[in-house]
């Protein structure tokens, strides 16, 4: 019985190690069979390039007198971060929009670096340093209010599939069936990281060590040539990340340039691919393309690309039926009213755009729901909530901005309603100034009756009390609610027998 246990002991063994040497040597057949039958499935990946090869030129190195870049142009803030991290011994330089704007003698906004440390050295390096993100791993070195981002350099990923069959335990990309990218903390070098950015004109890069500027994908002739140019195959980009398509327009107006044509033509068709991207992260593009000054401009270039139709559908929708109408009136003209605002170093708010963008998909649902034989109040709260909920899916307008939004139009049935003490009530409201705003923007739309009133309640803000009731003793019967009033029950006195 001994023996015989024994014998079965060294069976199981040898079948184990029997085991292990096929999953060993066997893996990269298997993985030959498992593409084989890949690609004769309906659905096929683009052939991935070769390891090693690159997409971009020669870099180019701008020596000092070659380039328009000051230390004096640079944050101070920007420069200790250079600084700190080659005195550690690592690699750093400024990179993207930073350089781009200073060459175009623009103010840069924030200044980024990029590095081969990894998040967490960085974050040895320097005490006020936190580390945040999960698709992209960043450090932010914090500086009071100033916040220089910090960036490892980033390599090439071969995908999901690959990276599982050959590190698991190092797997750190992911991609959609989409192609977009899920998750990307692969780390590389310099050259990865260039091929790696989204547009040339953004692969550029300044060093501290010798003051020159790299640039490693002909970005320098992209500014020249006034173009806004991907890095590699156009589609492949956008896949990656939908929000390029967003990127490509935001940068090209504010730049005062054009979308190269082979970066440009994929976007239509690609748009769509805009719904796979989270509703916040949305929220955050569109406010960028809304609020730095050139909102009108990318409100033109996302309709005509098509990508209005993603963002606000239920606007898309009736402008296809009136292209010139009211609420295209309305949306330009909060656009352009928003530029010059921000032109004039003046607050606007994301509350009063949006406002605008979707004031004529809520009335239209509410004369619907009037007609159905709701009440004016009762219909526009329903047609509120139902155009904000259907909103939410797409853009995660914050809710600090949706109360706004109903105050705004909630109160423009109550502007029309000016008799006895109302108007005066009015006045006192929280959101006056902002109603008042919009009216004058639907006036401006529309015409009609709104232009006298929108010019009553502008005389009405600004007069005495005495000319304020002269304007409202001028009113007659106009400014009162006609709406049906509840009509009293009194019950018959019993009488007396």
């Amino acid at each position: 019985m001994q023996l015989k246990a024994v014998f079965v002991r060294r069976i199981i063994i040898i079948s184990r190690v029997l085991d292990f040497c096929r999953r060993t040597f066997g893996g990269k057949a298997t993985k030959a069979n498992n593409q084989k039958t890949k690609a004769a499935g309906k659905v096929q990946q683009a052939p991935r390039p070769a390891p090693g090869a690159s997409l971009l030129p020669a870099v180019q190195r701008l020596s000092r007198d070659q380039h328009a870049i000051s230390r004096k142009d640079i944050s101070p803030n920007a420069l200790k971060v250079l600084y700190r991290l080659k005195d550690a011994g690592f690699d750093a330089y400024l990179v993207g929009g930073c350089i781009r704007d200073l060459l175009l003698g623009l103010k840069p906004k924030d200044f980024d670096v990029v590095t081969n440390a990894k998040p967490e050295q960085v974050k040895q390096v320097f005490r006020n340093c936190r580390l945040i993100g999960r698709r992209f791993r960043l450090a932010h070195v914090v500086f009071g209010r100033e916040v220089i981002e910090v960036a490892t350099f980033r390599g090439h990923h071969s995908g999901a599939d690959d990276e599982a069959d050959t590190a698991p335990k190092l797997k750190t990309a992911s991609l959609s069936d989409h192609g977009q990218i899920l998750r990307d903390n692969v780390y590389g070098t310099i050259e990865e990281d260039a091929e790696r950015r989204d547009f040339t004109v953004n692969a550029l890069y300044y060093s501290v060590n010798d003051f020159c500027v790299y640039d490693f994908a002909n970005g320098m002739q992209a500014i020249a040539a006034r173009k806004i140019e991907l890095i590699g195959d156009p589609e492949t980009r956008y896949r990656e990340d939908p929000v390029r398509i967003l990127r490509a327009i935001r940068f090209a107006t504010k730049l005062n340039m054009q979308i190269a044509p082979a970066s440009a033509e994929p976007i239509a068709q690609l748009a769509v691919l805009l719904k796979n991207i989270p509703p916040p992260r949305l929220f955050d593009e569109l406010v960028k393309l809304l609020l730095a000054g050139k909102a009108f401009d990318n409100f033109m270039l996302m309709r005509d690309s098509k990508v209005l139709k993603q963002l606000l559908p239920q606007l898309d929708k009736l402008l296809k039926q009136e292209p010139e109408g009211k609420a295209f009136q309305l949306a330009t003209k909060a656009l352009q009213n928003t530029d010059e605002r921000v032109e004039a170093d003046k607050p606007v708010t994301p509350a009063f755009i949006f406002a605008a963008l979707l004031w004529y998909p809520v009335e239209l649902r509410s004369q619907m729901l009037i007609t159905d034989g709701l009440s004016e109040i009762d219909a526009m709260n329903i047609a509120m909530t139902e155009v904000l909920d259907d909103i939410q899916r797409t853009i995660a307008i914050p809710k600090r901005f949706t109360l706004s939004m109903r105050d705004i139009w909630a109160l423009q049935s109550r502007l029309t309603k000016r008799a006895g003490r109302r108007a005066f009530k009015l006045l006192e409201q929280p959101k006056f100034r902002g109603a008042f705003d919009f009216l004058q923007l639907r006036a401006e739309a529309e015409g009609g009756s709104l232009v006298e009133l929108a010019l009553w309640w502008e005389r009405f803000q600004f007069a005495d009390e005495t000319d304020r009731l002269q304007l409202i003793n001028q009113l007659g019967k106009e400014g009162i609610d006609k709406g049906p009033r509840r009509r009293r029950s009194y019950k018959r006195k019993p009488t007396a027998e």
